[in-house]
C-alpha cells in the first residue's frame, strides 16, 4: 500500500514538470528569436525628445510588432537619415560666389532597410582664415 502511494506521488510529480516545460516552450515560439516571423521591417529611429537622442524603432513583421532601443547622433544629417551611412571625400575647394565648399558621400552600408541614396552631396559654408595662432602667441612671449 505505501509503495503504491510512492508510486502514484512520483507520477503526479512527473506530469507536473512535464506540463510546466510544455508551457515554457509555448512562451518561447510566440514571440522570441525562435518565431516563425523572418522578414521583418523597420522603421526610422524616432527620438524621444527633440531630434536626437535615445528613442524607439517600430518593427512589424504579419501581425506582430515590436519596439527596440535606439539612439539618433545629435549630429545626424536630416537630409539623408541617420540609417544611411555613407564614406565621404575630401571637403573641395571655397567657391567664392556661393561661399560654400562640398564634398560627395558614396553609400556605405543601409540599417535596418533604409531607403537611401547611392551617392549624396553635402555643403557647407567656407570658413574665413582667422588669426587665431597669432593672437594666441601675443601673451605669451619673452618680455
Amino acid at each position: 500500500m505505501q509503495h503504491r502511494g510512492v508510486l502514484l506521488l512520483a507520477l503526479l510529480t512527473l506530469l507536473a514538470l512535464a506540463s510546466a516545460v510544455a508551457k515554457k516552450k509555448d512562451k518561447v515560439k510566440k514571440g522570441g528569436p525562435g518565431s516563425e516571423c523572418v522578414e521583418w521591417t523597420w522603421g526610422p529611429c524616432t527620438p524621444s525628445s527633440k531630434d536626437c537622442g535615445a528613442g524607439f524603432r517600430e518593427g512589424t513583421c504579419g501581425a506582430q510588432t515590436q519596439r527596440i532601443r535606439c539612439r539618433v547622433p545629435c549630429n545626424w544629417k536630416k537630409e539623408f537619415g541617420a540609417d544611411c551611412k555613407y564614406k565621404f571625400e575630401s571637403w573641395g575647394a571655397c567657391d567664392g560666389g556661393t561661399g560654400t565648399k562640398a564634398r560627395q558621400g558614396t553609400l556605405k552600408k543601409a540599417r535596418y532597410n533604409a531607403q537611401c541614396q547611392e551617392t549624396i552631396r553635402v555643403t557647407k559654408p567656407c570658413t574665413p582664415k582667422t588669426k587665431a595662432k597669432a593672437k594666441a602667441k601675443k601673451g605669451k612671449g619673452k618680455d
